[in-house]
């Protein structure tokens, strides 16, 4: 083809800067990472560094566990180990994940290392020198017994708004309410159940409240444009509101120690700690690479950005901006493209009952689909408002989007050229009207997809690709080469051409959305160079030019695997209900003689058997070590007669004997009802002799 007949069109005009600093919220380090954080978070972040990378522009993106806080503590003395085995096990696991899932950090690093330390310890020491901090006294919960002031996770009491009588010193996790430790009824200490008594505490605060003409002329006015209204209205609801000074320190044993006499026993709270994170990080990557870390973080020509969820907004555009303007000599953020929550099967995401997709579960459970979740959730991402996240979802837009669409493009233009020419390109003839129109709006797909990404419109930049698969698929089912390659082969060799041109656009502008995908696409290809903006050029591929065997791109996802992880969640939820229900109330009293009366005792079972035309009854032949004796019992439900006979039971063994169905059933064996009406027998710890007495 003579390319001249394909005008190159002029690149994206950018505002994009040569050098980006881009940062991803810090997981917690107290659990695995799930599909909310995903789709919240780390899948439009990495996407967004790697179309900049496409771009040309220097990146850095940072990622990294945030290790410290009371929850932490918490885990650990719940699973009686450290702090510090806690966040190694679950660093490793996020680090891990993230790398199979394809998320391109540039450096995942933690708060527990040294360098960090010492970094936010430093940065803490520069704003007490210059005196941007203040100091208060101020009254705080202590544990006598234990020797601590109390964290208000290690504070439990009443609710003054629901009763809750479990509500923490912060929240009351039954109602929602937002607490303060000394609103608690009854309060007690987690550590020892002790009653806590108030006692005099010294912490210095960031006096948030006079940076607030600053904060409204900074975001108020300066970004009204160009934030999401997500981001600006939470942001200009709570300086609306009046801000106030905020801890910086707190009295804990786990975290980052204030490098002060007078702060023996105290640490960074961890809201001060973690956001330092992201220039402890860059200083460790700077180290490695031979850089300057101070480029990417008191460059003026460097542009910041913060990818967070909701729930972080104000930590990163209000509270780290004024640390970053105390300090002096940091650039500030250029946008926080925050997002909303998603939802699980129309139900909010919770850690606490087990209701999430776990990221190295997927990893696990759907080998090689990275992709597949990864477009799931771009296509869902919670951008203006909550989304919703259903496994009926994902089958769909595998199977009619990434499979119908994309990979049936792709698989029948590489299965037609190996059937027709060996694999090899072929050459293109004249072009008709309509193929010359179909090339002008290919060629606007970088435009239109660079600039949806960099209006942060995740999801709309992702139906932009996909809308150029439609082409291509629209392109070659109207010209049916399969039918016209007897009658006009040299037709043929121009379609297949100009097909596989746009199956090589594909493979480009689907590097962010779908990195693995795009790669096995251009190693299908032979792509070895390529350009965002010229991704669309029509000559990425040259005739005669030998491509691979054909591969499939993605395959299908039957009912069945989609209903086993619905049952999954479902069986997760009926056990957290199990779990939390609540225990039956006491009967009445009885009197120690009618307990003595009782003969409970440890017995074997000798055989087992099923009671004729019963589905719940089995007839047991028991060793009481008295003697042998029969009992009918209603556990055929849950347990199989060919598993009970060894087995010890707890049994009632002077109960008046009673005919059942027939049988003479002479005792009756106790068993333990769950909140679901399931029975389990209760055995002795280790095996003792028959007729063993219970007392």
């Amino acid at each position: 083809m003579n390319k001249t007949n394909i005008s190159h069109l002029p690149p994206l005009t950018s505002h994009l800067k040569k050098r980006h600093t881009i940062t991803s919220a810090l997981p917690y380090a107290n659990g695995p990472v799930h599909i909310g954080h995903l789709a919240g978070v780390y899948v439009p972040a990495d996407i967004y560094a790697r179309y900049l990378r496409m771009k040309g522009e220097e990146v850095l993106f940072i990622g990294g566990s945030d290790e410290h806080g009371v929850p932490i503590t918490i885990k650990a003395k719940n699973e009686n180990t450290t702090p510090q085995a806690i966040v190694d096990r679950y660093h490793a696991m996020i680090k891990k994940s993230f790398e199979e899932f394809g998320i391109s950090f540039d450096i995942y690093s933690r708060t527990s290392n040294p360098i960090h330390h010492q970094t936010a310890a430093d940065y803490f020491a520069k704003l007490y020198n210059d005196g941007k901090l203040i100091e208060k006294t101020t009254m705080q919960y202590y544990d006598a017994e234990a020797d601590q002031f109390l964290a208000d996770r290690y504070i439990t009491g009443g609710c003054p708004f629901c009763n809750n009588e479990k509500a923490y010193g912060d929240q009351c996790e039954a109602c929602g309410t937002s607490l303060s430790a000394t609103d608690l009824i009854n309060p007690k200490s987690a550590l020892t159940g002790n009653v806590p008594v108030l006692k005099e505490t010294k912490h210095w605060y960031l006096p948030l409240d006079q940076y607030e003409g600053w904060l409204k002329a900074w975001i108020l006015d300066e970004h009204k444009e160009d934030w999401k209204t997500n981001v600006y209205g939470q942001c200009k609801s709570w300086i609306e509101q009046g801000l106030h000074p905020r801890a910086v320190t707190r009295d804990l044993d786990w975290g980052v120690k204030v490098l002060l006499q007078e702060a023996e026993g105290k640490v960074l709270y961890v809201w001060f700690d973690a956001p330092i994170g992201y220039i402890s990080a860059t200083k460790e990557w700077a180290e490695q690479n031979g850089r300057t870390w101070e480029e990417w973080w008191k460059d003026e020509n460097t542009e910041l950005l913060h990818f967070i969820g909701k729930d972080n907004i104000v930590f990163h555009c209000i509270i780290f901006p004024v640390m970053l303007k105390a300090e002096g000599s940091y650039i500030l953020p250029t946008n926080v493209p925050a997002n909303e929550f998603l939802n699980l099967e129309s139900d909010k995401i919770s850690t606490s009952r087990n209701w999430a997709v776990w990221l190295h579960e997927y990893l696990e459970e759907f080998k090689d689909k990275q992709d597949v979740l990864r477009y799931t959730l771009t296509s869902i991402a919670p951008e203006t408002k909550d989304s919703d996240f259903t496994w009926a979802d994902l089958q769909a837009k595998n199977n009619n989007e990434l499979l119908a669409i994309f990979g049936n493009l792709v698989n029948r233009t590489v299965v037609l050229t190996h059937k027709y020419y060996d694999g090899i390109i072929p050459s293109a003839g004249e072009l008709t009207p309509e193929e010359q129109g179909m090339i002008t709006l290919i060629k606007t797909f970088p435009t239109k997809i660079g600039e949806s990404l960099e209006k942060f419109r995740f999801r709309e930049a992702q139906m932009e690709l996909m809308n150029l698969a439609r082409v291509g698929n629209k392109y070659l089912t109207d010209t049916e080469p399969w039918k016209k390659v007897k009658e006009d082969p040299e037709r043929v060799k121009t379609i297949l051409y100009l097909s596989l041109q746009i199956a090589a656009a594909l493979s480009v502008l689907s590097e962010p959305f779908l990195p693995f995908t795009s790669k096995k696409l251009q190693e299908m290809l032979k792509i070895d160079r390529h350009t965002w903006d010229g991704a669309a050029d029509m000559d990425l591929l040259q005739a005669g030019n030998l491509i691979g065997e054909p591969q499939y791109l993605f395959e299908k996802i039957d009912d069945t695997v989609m209903e086993a992880q619905v049952a999954k969640l479902q069986a997760s939820r009926k056990q957290m209900q199990l779990e939390q229900a609540p225990a039956q109330e006491a009967k009445p009293d009885i009197s120690y003689d009618d307990f003595q009366k009782m003969d409970l005792r440890i017995c074997t079972v000798l055989e087992a058997e099923k009671v004729a035309k019963t589905k719940k009854l089995l007839k047991l032949k028991i060793d009481t070590g008295i003697d042998v004796r029969e009992v009918v019992s209603g556990i055929a439900e849950y347990y199989a007669h060919e598993e009970l006979p060894g087995k010890q039971v707890l049994m009632l063994i002077n109960l008046t004997p009673k005919e059942i169905k027939g049988i003479s059933s002479h005792g009756m064996i106790l068993m333990v009802e769950n909140a679901n009406g399931e029975l389990s027998t209760v055995e002795p710890e280790k095996v003792v002799k028959a007729g063993s007495i219970v007392q």
